[in-house]
């Protein structure tokens, strides 16, 4: 009688699956996070307006900022799922924003279509409210959570704060023991 070990399981296991089928795996999981990966939750204006806002939350500069990292897609993965309930707070806070906007730049159409200056004048109009607040909880999560939440795209965000991805942390050698002395 043959006893099955995890490792004989294991072995056998990746000898049915090849190394490039392994590849086309993660490409393909790669490629679903993508920034033109659809939106699930919101419509495609709204997620405009939307990474405009957040891009003046984390602007980009010498390093990527929120529009680089994708923060949108997390903001729509965090409406879709584990946020739901802050739907309304996003409809109508974008909706209120709208007509900020209106009435600070009555000229423009959008909030995306808003230059630099203009586009942080409105932030500042509306940075009290709980639906900038929320859209910029949500935007720094998006920048530092997991790529597998949709922000943090190529690791931007942990890369900006010089964390490495690893499986697991290790503190430097010796580093409790700096403590003890």
């Amino acid at each position: 009688m043959d006893l099955v070990t995890r490792r004989s399981l294991l072995l056998s296991a990746l000898s049915a699956a090849t190394l490039s089928d392994i590849a086309q795996a993660q490409q393909h999981a790669h490629s679903a996070l993508a920034s033109n990966a659809p939106f699930r939750y919101l419509t495609a204006a709204d997620a405009l307006e939307l990474e405009a806002l957040a891009a003046q939350i984390i602007p980009s500069g010498e390093s990527p900022g929120a529009r680089e990292a994708g923060c949108i897609h997390f903001i729509d993965r965090a409406l879709e799922t584990f946020d739901r309930d802050q739907r309304d707070l996003y409809r109508n806070g974008l909706a209120a924003t709208q007509r900020k906007r209106a009435e600070l730049f009555p000229q423009s159409r959008t909030i995306a279509g808003l230059e630099n200056a203009p586009a942080i004048a409105l932030v500042k109009a509306i940075e009290q409210t709980e639906f900038f607040k929320l859209l910029r909880t949500h935007t720094i999560m998006g920048f530092l959570a997991a790529p597998a939440w949709g922000g943090n795209q190529g690791m931007v965000g942990w890369t900006h704060i010089g964390l490495e991805h690893k499986m697991t942390f290790q503190p430097p050698f010796g580093f409790y023991d700096g403590e003890a002395k």
